[in-house]
């Protein structure tokens, strides 16, 4: 008995050193953690249960056979976070470089099996080279099955991927199957072909970090959520961001107790809407007033500014915000931002996280750009999200609220609960002044008339009256009043019940 103590003791001290001391300095000399001191610190103190701590591959080509290290280079397992279930794979650099073989494909795909069994968010930290070489298409074959799951687990359970590491090739359609992904800033990078294959193919000059650094991703691609300038701070604000998500499709938003009540008022909020209309403000200070504690974690906040997207809470419970943004292109909505807020209402929907939409919005931009990128299937993605919901949806209109981009925005007509206006909104097909030109076109050449013209127009339409008695606007609300408001909304509609017709599944505009 001793001497399998013995054996156990030594397996277990041999799976923990990963590739070795020299290996964990040269990672601790970039900046970066090793794949156990990441687990360690997301997961609560001693919460975590590790599966599979003694697999290695079966690979015998190329002299691999003598190249084995227990745990086949990543580490998975459970544990908690906050005191709830989490399931986590990390995969571990200082072995084969982090690269993915059968046998570290099959122990992701054991640990992603067992969360949709129970219900629980898989955490992903990626930190490899890529599909395993010298294993050829067994290594391929591992990366379609964690692919596969990734499908299956989609709207079942929340999906995050972390990037602390390099991310190429094959290896980076996982993360982008996942619902969200966080960078670290200068030491992870995420790109079908690399900057040696760019060169050869196209000639251009570009280095790893242009080409698909935490920057790049999160200000000219969005495909990351956020970046962080650390390993730390990123596991920090993922246990930050843990909180604020459901574990499964099966279960309501989780709850925390606020002393914020939901009574309370922001006078400044009254004189938050300039009286130039052409006048911006941020849309953010809103948000953070209403909220519980002023507490919002924004995704994206670097890309597609004109909307703005993340989590919240209201009396203790999560809700998402989408909301316009009036201080970039005015608020307008675009290819860009109709596909970022689109993915967010559908995750939203797809674990019963309600929806506050703030509408500032005076339209689609304009210009052939985006006509010719496609804006009217792109931004029918938008559409389709908040069409498609069965969540409760709480709108506020602020200000304007033009053209397709008003029912877009979670109108009454795309089945809003509860829609709401400020006494500034401005509901209508389009601005003043563009209107009268339409319809009084053989006065274009007199200046006085239109104005004249473009007054009348404003006086009807730039106030929420005459939506509100078509009954598209539930009710008229004083803005310091928003968060009450807002509350008693969402209370009311805990319980809703609203099913979509039985389909397969849509056909969304991709």
């Amino acid at each position: 008995m001793q001497d399998i103590i013995r054996e156990l003791d030594k397996r277990r001290a041999a799976a923990r050193l990963g590739g070795g001391k020299t290996r964990i300095e040269n990672q601790h000399k970039k900046g970066k953690l090793t794949a156990r001191e990441r687990v360690e610190l997301l997961l609560d103190e001693d919460s975590f249960e590790e599966y599979d701590m003694f697999v290695e591959h079966r690979c015998n080509d190329f002299g691999m056979a003598k190249q084995k290290v227990p745990g086949d280079g990543v580490v998975t397992g459970w544990g908690t976070v906050n005191g709830r279930l989490v399931f986590v794979f990390s995969q571990d650099f200082t072995v084969f470089g982090g690269a993915l073989s059968e046998s570290h494909a099959a122990k992701i795909c054991k640990i992603m099996d067992q969360a949709m069994k129970v219900g629980a968010p898989v955490i992903g930290i990626n930190d490899s080279g890529g599909a395993r070489i010298q294993e050829g298409i067994d290594s391929l074959a591992g990366y379609a099955e964690v692919f596969q799951r990734n499908v299956l687990a989609s709207g079942v359970v929340p999906q995050i991927s972390m990037i602390m590491g390099p991310c190429a090739g094959g290896a980076v359609y996982s993360p982008a199957m996942t619902d969200f992904i966080f960078m670290v800033e200068d030491s992870s990078y995420m790109f079908v072909t690399g900057p040696d294959v760019v060169k050869t193919v196209t000639h251009e000059e570009v280095t790893r970090e242009e080409l698909g650094g935490a920057i790049t991703h999160t200000t000219k691609s969005g495909v990351a959520d956020r970046a962080f300038e650390n390993d730390v701070e990123a596991l920090l604000q993922l246990r930050r961001f843990i909180d604020f998500l459901p574990a499964s499709n099966r279960e309501k938003p989780p709850s925390r107790p606020t002393s914020d009540v939901a009574e309370r008022q922001e006078p400044s909020l009254d004189t938050l809407v300039p009286d130039d209309p052409h006048k911006p403000y941020d849309i953010k200070e809103l948000i953070e007033k209403v909220v519980d504690e002023g507490d919002f974690f924004e995704l994206q906040p670097e890309f597609a500014k004109n909307i703005v997207i993340g989590f919240a809470r209201i009396e203790g419970s999560t809700i998402g915000i989408v909301a316009n943004q009036p201080m970039v292109l005015a608020g307008c909505l675009d290819i860009a931002s109709a596909t970022k807020g689109g993915r967010f209402v559908r995750f939203c929907d797809a674990f019963n996280i309600p929806i506050l939409t703030f509408v500032d919005v005076p339209g689609f931009l304009p210009g052939t750009a985006q006509e010719f990128g496609g804006i009217i299937k792109h931004g029918a993605k938008l559409l389709y999200a908040y069409a498609e919901a069965t969540v409760p949806k709480v709108t506020v209109i602020t200000r304007k609220a033009y053209g397709g981009a008003y029912d877009v925005m979670a109108s009454k007509h795309l089945r809003g609960d509860v829609n709401y206006a400020w006494p500034t909104a401005e509901i209508a097909v389009m601005g003043p002044k563009g209107a009268v030109e339409i319809i009084f076109r053989d006065d274009r050449g007199d200046t006085e008339k239109i104005e004249m013209r473009a007054e009348e127009y404003r006086k009807k339409f730039a106030n929420p009256f005459i939506a509100g008695h078509r009954g598209f606007i539930d009710d008229v609300i004083m803005p310091h009043n928003t968060r009450r408001r807002v509350a008693r909304s969402f209370a009311m509609l805990r319980e809703k019940k609203l099913e979509n017709p039985w389909k397969k599944h849509g056909n969304i505009p991709l």
